[in-house]
């Protein structure tokens, strides 16, 4: 059974830099697409940017593109997401999520294309 821990939120102010990660065990971490997705108080739960198998071909979202950047390192079983520039619209819980396939393009921004999730992590953007 696969396992998503993530680390890394906090309380920021806005223009601030944050890294989340998510560390994968259970499983080949390397077989697996991973994503972000985020959910703010009363939302639904948003695609974020996802790093798809076997090219680690990503994908953001328009909100973030150009701000957030994520990688993975399969040596340490864990996925990065690298956040810039933060602003209030950040504001949200972010999870981590695997899918052990390889998603198609129109799916991966789906929730329901990933069957694996983290407990989810805090990111508050407040001066």
């Amino acid at each position: 059974q696969v396992q998503l821990v993530e680390s890394g939120g906090g309380l920021v102010q806005p223009g601030d830099s944050l890294r989340l990660s998510c560390k994968v065990s259970g499983r080949t971490f390397s077989s697996y697409s991973m994503a972000w997705f985020r959910q703010a108080p009363g939302k639904e739960r948003e695609f974020v940017t996802a790093i798809r198998r076997p090219n680690s071909d990503t994908y953001y979202a328009d909100s973030v593109k150009g701000r957030f950047t994520i990688s993975r390192d399969n040596a340490k079983n864990t996925v990065h997401l690298q956040m810039n520039s933060l602003n209030s619209r950040d504001r949200a819980v972010y999870f981590c999520a695997g899918n052990s396939q390889s998603p198609i393009t129109s799916f991966l921004r789906s929730p329901r294309a990933y069957e694996a999730w983290g407990q989810g992590s805090q990111i508050t953007v407040s001066s």
